[in-house]
């Protein structure tokens, strides 16, 4: 069952995005985590719902675009009179996605988007992806699901959700491509681009940053290990001071290029020490994900 808060408040997650960005998917694994979950349901409803006594759990529920009821406008008023409430820990949790990946679900499903129902799916996703953006700038937490699979959305949920009692701080370690901008939701980033890049060495041009040999080239730049090191220590010196703020997740990116060689190596390098240190540690290259779900 999910923890109250540390305030004794009452916790309830405003879950939003585009068709196809995995809002159902994201509310079922709040429901399996003990919260309270009601999908699609109307605006003018959620202030009935929480006035008089508090529910005895938690709460998420899905705002869905497709509602008559749903505007933006509305759903920001509401937000804003949410916060103020002394009772209500508020969190707005915005599933992302690109326009390119939506497009491709619902190519693959055959589905008519809800927005544009006599029209193309593409002119459905502009219509949504405009209408919702104000509400993506004011979203406390914003998962990008362009890369992840049912699973793995259900494991990020779960990393920033599940109870925190008697539970160690979960941290991920992410590589990724520049070309392709930053990932969203990350902690900290570094740029490990001034490190020596294999790329430009034919015979590990095709292997990744997880390969002996690639790993061997990029810990050979002599700028390698006191950059590591720097970056090692300071992650040992935050990670008691983000627990005691009561943070359940932390999201460490480090990024190059491609995201194929430097920074895979550095990803990997971190999550085995920290690992060794005994945390619990998840690790997620975006682009070498990419290409295996492409």
């Amino acid at each position: 069952m999910t923890e109250q808060t540390s305030s004794g408040s009452f916790r309830l997650v405003l879950v939003t995005g585009p068709s196809g960005a995995g809002r159902s998917t994201a509310i079922n694994a709040l429901e399996d985590l003990g919260f309270e979950a009601i999908d699609n349901l109307p605006l003018r409803l959620v202030p009935l719902l929480l006035d008089g006594e508090a529910p005895a759990r938690p709460m998420a529920l899905g705002m869905d675009p497709r509602n008559r009821e749903f505007s933006a406008a509305a759903l920001l008023e509401l937000i804003d009179r949410l916060s103020t409430r002394a009772d209500t820990e508020l969190t707005t949790l915005y599933l992302d996605c690109r326009d390119d990946v939506l497009l491709r679900r619902f190519s693959e499903t055959r589905r008519r988007h809800p927005l544009a129902p006599a029209e193309s799916p593409e002119t459905g996703i502009r219509r949504e992806l405009d209408l919702l953006a104000p509400l993506r700038e004011r979203a406390d937490m914003l998962i990008d699901t362009s890369d992840m699979n049912v699973h793995q959305l259900r494991e990020e949920i779960e990393d920033w959700f599940a109870p925190k009692t008697g539970r160690p701080l979960a941290l991920s370690v992410h590589s990724f491509s520049y070309k392709r901008g930053l990932p969203r939701g990350i902690d900290m980033v570094f740029d490990c681009r001034f490190l020596s890049n294999p790329y430009w060495v034919p015979a590990l041009r095709g292997l990744d940053g997880r390969d002996p040999r690639v790993a061997a080239h990029v810990a050979g730049d002599p700028r390698f290990t006191p950059f590591f090191e720097r970056v090692l220590d300071l992650t040992r010196l935050l990670l008691p001071a983000y627990t005691e703020e009561g943070k359940s997740h932390l999201s460490i990116a480090f990024g190059c290029t491609g995201g194929q060689h430097r920074s895979v190596t550095l990803a990997e390098s971190l999550a085995k020490a920290l690992a060794e240190d005994g945390r619990q540690v998840s690790i997620r290259h975006r682009e070498l994900d990419s290409q295996r779900n492409g």
